[in-house]
């Protein structure tokens, strides 16, 4: 079958109509943080990033402290490691990267912070590209809540961030995840696939080691009592929000109680509770 020079034509711009139009090139200036969205791929600058100051992160000096300088030779130009922030829920593992870049910002260093949601890890080589064509930018690549189930094979595509395979990882990009497990997949799944496994010491091995590719490892822990008031106290203190101790204490430990939990996020909430009874805004 042959066609003539009009139908090919035709047939041309049809082809142009339905595929998506090239992306254009991120503007890296426009803001200091940036989501990774796709369908089609774009990095969206965000305007105002959702955190608190590192100062009011109590009961993680350890971690806060290690990160912080990890992060700081990152901006620098010296070499850093990827790091995992793993632990207890609602003790701060997202507000501390967001809280750091905000620190190393005031103190003049450039930084960008990019969020990949952890549905988009396979796109993460995509991404990658943009990132490593800016070579004089350096990125944190931030993916919050990360973790995954016995068929998940997102896992494969983070290697590429972790290991960079035969291209490296770019030289400015450094990878930081949150997670409440400390090897990316729930203990019963592990104990599962060992049990049923030929070969129970491979059986894991590949999605298990997957956190041994991060150089740092940092816990977070429930915090106490004593770190719980603490938290509260500064939030008030940093938001204008007066309050005796003895009544902070009594009404913290009940709103506690009602949560069966002491966290980062529960004493947040309950601070929430109170500016707003207060009529102040937060």
């Amino acid at each position: 079958m042959s066609f003539d020079t009009e139908t090919l034509a035709r047939i041309a711009e049809a082809l142009e109509r339905i595929a998506p139009a090239p992306g254009r090139a991120p503007d890296f200036a426009a803001a200091d943080a940036f989501l990774w969205h796709t369908g089609p791929d774009r990095l969206e600058p965000v305007g105002q990033v959702s955190r608190i100051d590192i100062g009011l992160l109590v009961g993680v000096n350890r971690a806060r402290d290690t990160l912080l300088e990890n992060t700081r030779r990152f901006a620098q130009g010296h070499a850093a490691n990827n790091a995992l922030l793993w632990g207890a829920r609602g003790m701060g593992k997202s507000s501390l990267v967001k809280a750091i870049h905000a620190q190393l910002l005031s103190e003049g260093l450039p930084l960008k912070l990019v969020e990949l949601a952890r549905e988009d890890l396979a796109t993460v080589g995509r991404l990658l590209g943009h990132l490593r064509a800016a070579a004089g930018t350096r990125f944190v690549l931030f993916c919050d809540d990360l973790s995954f189930s016995h068929d998940d094979q997102h896992y494969k595509a983070l290697k590429s961030v972790l290991d960079g395979g035969i291209e490296g990882r770019p030289a400015n990009v450094l990878f930081y995840a949150t997670s409440n497990r400390r090897h990316l997949m729930p203990r019963d799944m592990i104990e599962n696939e060992r049990s049923t496994a030929i070969n129970p010491s491979e059986a894991v091995e590949e999605k298990v080691s997957l956190s041994d590719r991060f150089g740092l490892w940092l816990g977070f822990h429930p915090c106490d009592q004593d770190d719980y008031l603490a938290m509260i106290r500064g939030y008030c203190d940093a938001h204008g929000v007066e309050i005796d101790d003895a009544t902070l204490r009594a009404e913290a430990i009940e709103w506690q109680a009602t949560r069966g939990a002491r966290s980062g996020r529960v004493a947040w909430q309950y601070f929430t509770d109170l500016a707003g009874r207060r009529g102040i805004a937060v």
